[in-house]
């Protein structure tokens, strides 16, 4: 998500603009007199919005390279190297799809054994896609779920954020996109309505002062972000159409009401059924940290997956990687509350999970910011904005 163009490269704002409707920040008008049939929505439980009820924040540095992410092979200290990383704010939603993707240059090497380094969404997920296709795997990482920077995500569907800038979305990079876009789609859809929920798919509620067909006024602060594609046309028909609330079929002090689908990770649950299922057929694991790639001779693996995201411009000295900042903290969940909203223009964002209600504040300096000092402050105005919606 970036400031200038609140949640145009969000999942939210995808699953708002499918087949006519209307786009979040005014890009697009409404279908004129159209009204999607939706059956009528239960009573929402009001958010219990209270700074004494944050139970956890977290600060990530999504890996954002401005050409998109590097997927691609190499030869390096007598090492078969395939790169898998810089997905910017879409790790998550693209893992299935650029883990297929890697699949031909891992197998290209014809070794059954191979070695991933990094833990995180990429990493685990590239894995599990190996393993499918009958290699041995074992992961170097220096940390594993919860600790890995992906555990902070925000966790929604949200394939187009921060991928790429307009500048290099070619036909070919755009053609490559959709592609890992609908394989990981797919994906996720086979993986409702398992124990724990790692995938659910849930209502979801855009609010505005303004109507949305206007758009917001530019920042008091300008972002210095690049102006990234607008990609969601390509798969648009994954999404349910949106649909305009009056104000009796909302509970919310807010004039204008949107209220879409969305799907959602439940990251504690999700890192998890992946960590078990990569364990239970026949993966290793093993606690180690790399300052440059010449350790990887060490290795007794010959083929070596780099999923190492934001690690990778140290490790490999990819300057082309650029940090984005991003903070997330939780409240204590509250089972009753199953739905997400967006609060448009007041850096508001917040998601139903079952380890906690996720709120997402974002800073005035996010982009090329690779601090990880959590900012109280920040999360505890986000909680206030959000307790300011119920009456």
């Amino acid at each position: 998500m970036q400031r200038r163009h609140f949640l145009r490269s969000g999942a939210a704002l995808a699953s708002l603009s499918p087949l006519g409707a209307a786009r979040a920040d005014g890009d697009t008008a409404p279908v004129a007199g159209e009204r999607p049939a939706f059956a009528a929505p239960a009573p929402l439980a009001a958010v219990r919005a209270r700074p004494d009820r944050l139970i956890d924040i977290s600060v990530c540095t999504r890996p954002f390279r401005p050409q998109g992410p590097r997927i691609e092979a190499e030869r390096r200290h007598g090492k078969t190297i395939v790169h898998n990383y810089g997905h910017g704010g879409s790790g998550w939603s693209l893992s299935w799809g650029s883990a297929k993707l890697a699949l031909p240059m891992i197998q290209a090497a014809r070794e059954k054994h191979v070695a991933v380094i990094g833990c995180g969404a990429i990493g685990l997920t590239t894995a599990r896609v190996a393993q499918r296709a009958g290699l041995r795997v074992r992961i170097y990482a220096k940390e594993r779920p919860p600790e890995v920077r992906s555990s902070a995500a925000t966790g929604v569907w949200s394939p187009d954020s921060r991928i790429c800038t307009e500048a290099h979305a070619t036909p070919e990079f755009t053609q490559r996109w959709e592609a890992m876009a609908r394989a990981s789609f797919k994906v996720y859809q086979s993986l409702l309505g398992l124990p724990g929920d790692p995938v659910a798919w849930h209502d979801g509620y855009l609010l505005s002062d303004l109507p949305f067909d206007q758009p917001l006024p530019p920042p008091a602060i300008e972002d210095h972000e690049p102006d990234y594609p607008d990609l969601e046309s390509r798969i648009r028909e994954l999404w349910p159409r949106s649909q305009v609330l009056l104000p009796h079929e909302h509970p919310f002090r807010v004039p204008h009401v949107r209220r879409y689908s969305q799907m959602t990770y439940n990251l504690a649950t999700y890192s998890r059924l992946l960590f078990d299922d990569f364990l239970r057929e026949g993966g290793e694991i093993e606690q180690r940290e790399f300052s440059h790639p010449r350790q990887f001779v060490a290795l007794k693996e010959r083929v070596v997956v780099n999923a190492t995201g934001y690690g990778a411009r140290a490790l490999f000295g990819d300057e082309s990687i650029v940090p984005v900042r991003g903070q997330t903290a939780r409240l204590v969940p509250q089972p009753e509350v199953h739905y997400n909203l967006i609060y448009r223009g007041h850096n508001l964002v917040m998601v139903s999970r079952r380890e906690g209600l996720l709120v997402q504040a974002q800073g005035e300096h996010d982009y090329g910011n690779d601090d990880t000092t959590p900012d109280r402050a920040l999360s505890e105005a986000a909680v206030g904005r959000l307790a300011q919606l119920f009456g």
